[in-house]
C-alpha cells in the first residue's frame, strides 16, 4: 500500500466516519426539534461576537472533531432558522433534508461544473435539471439553463442575454457609450430591485428604467406599458426588454404575461419573466389560467431555494434559444482546453452564464425533483397558498386585525387597536408607525419571524409562507403573538406621546 503524505488537512477514515456520524445525528436531532426552538436568536450582535470569541487566527491546528461539534453548537444556538414552522419572513424557504445530504454528496466530489471536462456527470445532471424545470413549470425542455446563486443573477443572466440579442451588434465591441440610441428596458413598479442593480452595473443607468404604474390589481399597466414604449421609440429611444412579474415578492400578484407577451411581439421585444418566487405554482392544475403567457417567453427566472424547498444557493436562468446564452457568455481565451468534441449536446456552463469555476447547484435541486415529484410539489405548494389563505381568514375574523391582501402564498394585514384617538390620516400614520414597530418587535422576539409590505400606502405585515414544516395550529399561534405584541406596542406607543 502507498504511504500516503503526512499532512494536517487529512481526515483518515476511521476519524472521517466518527465525525461524520456524529454530525449527522447533531442534525438529525436539530430538525427533530427545530419547532420546539425559537425561530432566531435574541442576542445582539455584541452578545454573538463575545460568544464567539475574539480570537487572533491560530497558528497550529486543533482537533477536526472538537471543531465540528463546537461549529454546530454555535450555529444552532444562535441562528435564524428559516426552517422553523413559524418563520414566514421575506421568501427563503425550509431547504428540503434531502437537499442537505446531496451538498455534503457534490462537496465530497467538488466538481467544477464551469467546463464539461472537469465535471462530465455533474454537467449531464445540470443539464437534466434544467429541463425539468422547464418541464415542471410548463414550458419547452427546450429551453436552455443555468443554476446560479439566486434571484438577482438569473435575472441578470438574462437581462445581459436580452441585451446581446436585442442591441446593435457593436455593442461588444464599441459598449453602451457609443451607442446612437439609449437602450430602454420596461418593468412594473413592484418589480424586484434587480433591475434596478442591473441597470446601474451593466453601464445603462438607473434612468434607462421604466417603472410602470400598477392598477387596482397590483399588476403591470399594460395600456401604459405599451404607450410608453411608443413615446419612448419617438424620442428616439430603443426599447430592448420588458419585465414581467410572476409572483411579486411584496403581495404575490402575477402580471397579465400574456398580453405582455404580445406587446413584445409587436415591438420586437425582449420578454423576460420574473418568476424567481411564483412561477412554481404554475405546476398546480387549477392554477394555470394564472400563467397564461410564460410559453412565449425569452427567458425566465426562477429559484428553487424560494418555492421548491432547496437549501440555499439554487436559482435558474432558463432561455428559450440557448444560443443566447452562448453569444453573451461564451470567450475562448488560449489558456482555455476546453473543447467539445463528442457527440450528445455536451456543453461548458462557462459559455451560460458569468462565472467560469461553478459548484454543483444542480444536485440538490435534481434529487428533490425526484424525491417529491411535480405531484408531490404541487400538493406541498397547494397546502402553503391554503395556509396562507387560513392566515388572511383568521385576520378578517379578528376585531384588531385588517387583512389586506392575499396571492399564491402571501397575505398581507396590519394590526389596527379596538381604539385610535387619531382620525383621517392622522390615523393612518399613526397604524403605519405602529405596525412598522410591531415587526421590527415581531422578528427580534424569536416567537415567529415574518417582513413587511407597503400595499397602498399602508405599512403591512407581510407573512409568505414557503415552508412545509408550518400547520394550521402554528398559523393559529402566530394570530395570538401578533394581537399580543400588537397590544403591547400600542400601549407603548401611547406612553411616549404622553
Amino acid at each position: 500500500m502507498t504511504k500516503k503524505r503526512e499532512n494536517s488537512i487529512e481526515i483518515n477514515k476511521t476519524e472521517f466516519q466518527k465525525i461524520g456520524y456524529q454530525l449527522i445525528d447533531t442534525i438529525s436531532d436539530f430538525f427533530d426539534e427545530i419547532s420546539e426552538k425559537p425561530v432566531t436568536t435574541t442576542k445582539s450582535p455584541k452578545e454573538l461576537q463575545k460568544i464567539l470569541g475574539n480570537l487572533s487566527l491560530p497558528e497550529n491546528g486543533l482537533p477536526a472533531e472538537e471543531l465540528i461539534s463546537s461549529t454546530s453548537k454555535l450555529l444552532f444556538d444562535h441562528s435564524l432558522f428559516n426552517g422553523h414552522p413559524k418563520f414566514f419572513g421575506f421568501i427563503t424557504s425550509s431547504g428540503a433534508p434531502i437537499g442537505v445530504l446531496a451538498d455534503l454528496l457534490a462537496s465530497s466530489v467538488n466538481a467544477n461544473v464551469g467546463g464539461q471536462i472537469l465535471s462530465p456527470m455533474a454537467t449531464e445532471i445540470e443539464k437534466q435539471t434544467t429541463r425539468w424545470l422547464a418541464e415542471f413549470i410548463g414550458v419547452s425542455p427546450n429551453y436552455g439553463g443555468i443554476l446560479v446563486s439566486g434571484g438577482n443573477m438569473a435575472n441578470f443572466t438574462a437581462f445581459l442575454a436580452a441585451r446581446t440579442a436585442k442591441a446593435p451588434k457593436s455593442i461588444k465591441e464599441e459598449g453602451l457609450s457609443n451607442a446612437s440610441n439609449q437602450l430602454i428596458a420596461y418593468c412594473s413598479k413592484s418589480t424586484h430591485t434587480w433591475i434596478d442593480k442591473a441597470a446601474i452595473l451593466f453601464g445603462h443607468g438607473a434612468n434607462s428604467i421604466r417603472w410602470i404604474p400598477t392598477d387596482a390589481s397590483n399588476k403591470m399597466d399594460n395600456h401604459i406599458l405599451e404607450q410608453t414604449i411608443k413615446d419612448d421609440l419617438e424620442l428616439g429611444h430603443q426599447p430592448f426588454m420588458v419585465v414581467g412579474t410572476a409572483g411579486d415578492v411584496s403581495t404575490g400578484v402575477i402580471d397579465d404575461l400574456e398580453t405582455i407577451a404580445n406587446i413584445c411581439k409587436t415591438y420586437d421585444l425582449w420578454f423576460h419573466i420574473d418568476g424567481a418566487y411564483g412561477i412554481p405554482a404554475a405546476v398546480i392544475p387549477e392554477l394555470k389560467d394564472l400563467f397564461i403567457g410564460i410559453k412565449e417567453a425569452d427567458s425566465i427566472a426562477l429559484d428553487p431555494h424560494k418555492w421548491l424547498y432547496s437549501p440555499l444557493e439554487a436559482g435558474c436562468t432558463l432561455v428559450k434559444n440557448p444560443k443566447h446564452l452562448i453569444d453573451t457568455y461564451s470567450s475562448h481565451p488560449e489558456y482555455y482546453n476546453f473543447s467539445l468534441t463528442e457527440e450528445g449536446g455536451s456543453l461548458n456552463y462557462f459559455e451560460y452564464g458569468l462565472q467560469n469555476s461553478r459548484g454543483f447547484r444542480a444536485l440538490k435541486v435534481w434529487l428533490a425533483l425526484q424525491q417529491i415529484g411535480s405531484n408531490g410539489y404541487a400538493k406541498l405548494l397547494r397546502e402553503d397558498i391554503d395556509l396562507s389563505k387560513y392566515f388572511f381568514e383568521l385576520a378578517e375574523k379578528h376585531e384588531e386585525l385588517e387583512p389586506i391582501t392575499q396571492n399564491l402564498s402571501i397575505t398581507t394585514l396590519r394590526y389596527i387597536p379596538t381604539s385610535v384617538e387619531e382620525k383621517g390620516e392622522k390615523k393612518e400614520a399613526y397604524l403605519n408607525t405602529l405596525n412598522e414597530a410591531l415587526v421590527d418587535v415581531l422578528q427580534k422576539g424569536g416567537e415567529m419571524f415574518l417582513s413587511n409590505a407597503i400595499v397602498q400606502k399602508k405599512y403591512c405585515l407581510r407573512t409568505c409562507i414557503v415552508n412545509f414544516r408550518t400547520t394550521k395550529k402554528d398559523i393559529l399561534s402566530c394570530i395570538e403573538i401578533i394581537v399580543k405584541e400588537g397590544r403591547k406596542m400600542h400601549i407603548e406607543l401611547l406612553d411616549k406621546q404622553q
